[in-house]
């Protein structure tokens, strides 16, 4: 079972030619509005990839439908709380190279209580995961709680706060960030990237691979190549992926593959939670695309 400690946003997406330069005023070619947030689109990929999660944050009250499609999905939602805040929400650029920027707005994603989670966590059993990011509130308190109670933590460290990943290092047992992050938390720690204290560290790199440390094993997997439409939600789609194989017993190299192929996929279509692939359809991918280095 894996535990979701993660945002919930609304997704506010506007297809542009080009990212607007300071003091444009620049008229989109579409726009949709749908479920988003790196929390919620890692928990629908956990289920897709054939994995269990409970999922726990906050939204608004008067965006119901966030959480009905998180059920509607196969989420265990009963860890979600409902407040008088409005819902966390991101507006989405997306180019036509499919490349993204994005400006988010927490919201009721940074009022979830040390209750809240404690609570949710009630059930979990030791050698369960629990996995977090930096767009929710308290991810140290449920790394401390998750680790007494014999989980094992996942921590995806973006949006990158250096001060934040010093804070919970102590606590993780898997750390998941790209190359340049790598770099700003061996700057942090005065360390060499071999030497970052946990025992299981991914990296996704620009050269087009993902390398992976499990204490003293190493492995590599190359990304697969393919047309991109809408890169937003990619890295979420890997680590949900990447973590429900590794729940399930998978091999680690296996696991990459798998976790490879689903955010290729989910690249070659629009919109976010809803772009997320399905197991089967991540399998023939696979079996019809050998992946390459670019």
């Amino acid at each position: 079972m894996i535990y979701n400690l993660g945002s919930i946003n609304i997704d506010h997406i506007y297809r542009v030619p080009h990212f607007p330069a300071p003091g444009e005023t620049l008229l989109s070619d579409s726009y949709s509005k749908g479920l988003g947030g790196k929390g919620a689109n890692q928990s629908i990929a956990i289920v897709r990839a054939g994995g269990q999660v409970v999922h726990i944050g906050a939204i608004g009250d008067d965006t119901l439908w966030t959480r009905d499609m998180l059920a509607d999905a196969g989420v265990d939602v009963s860890g979600i709380a409902v407040l008088e805040s409005a819902t966390g929400h991101a507006i989405i650029n997306v180019d036509a190279k499919g490349e993204n920027n994005i400006i988010l707005f927490d919201g009721a994603n940074v009022l979830v209580s040390e209750g809240q989670i404690s609570a949710a966590l009630v059930s979990a059993k030791a050698g369960d995961w629990l996995l977090l990011q930096n767009e929710v509130n308290n991810g140290p308190f449920a790394a401390k709680l998750a680790r007494a109670k014999g989980l094992k933590v996942a921590y995806v460290a973006a949006p990158f706060e250096a001060t934040k990943v010093k804070d919970m290092l102590p606590f993780v047992d898997l750390l998941s960030v790209n190359e340049g992050e790598a770099a700003m938390v061996c700057e942090a720690l005065g360390v060499f990237e071999d030497e970052i204290p946990v025992e299981k560290l991914l990296i996704t790199r620009g050269s087009g691979r993902i390398a992976y440390r499990d204490g003293a094993n190493r492995y590599t997997q190359p990304v697969f190549k393919v047309e991109p439409v809408d890169t937003t939600g990619a890295g979420d789609t890997f680590m949900g992926y990447f973590l429900a194989q590794l729940d399930a017993g998978k091999a680690p190299q296996e696991a990459l593959r798998m976790a490879a192929a689903a955010a290729a996929l989910k690249v070659t279509k629009k919109g976010t939670a809803e772009a997320i692939p399905l197991m089967e359809d991540v399998a023939g991918f696979i079996r019809s695309s050998p992946p390459k280095s670019f």
